[in-house]
């Protein structure tokens, strides 16, 4: 792997960990509307997490693809 490869690698999973962070904190927040009643809004949420979700292995495999 060269240089500009691990730097590549190196950010996207920095960004990797940040979108996992987004992810946990929109998901206990969306719980707690949940638990205030807006179950709608809370479906809503989750569903747009599943793409985050869709997308991070994409980054994932990304990641794997350039440190080998």
């Amino acid at each position: 792997m060269d240089d500009q490869n691990a730097a590549i690698a190196d950010a996207l999973e920095t960004l990797h960990i940040n979108q996992t962070a987004l992810r946990a904190a929109i998901e206990e927040v969306s719980t707690w509307i949940r638990q205030r009643g807006s179950v709608n809004a809370h479906e809503n949420t989750m569903t747009c997490l599943q793409a985050l979700d869709a997308y991070a292995d994409a980054i994932i495999s990304a990641i794997e693809r350039l440190r080998t």
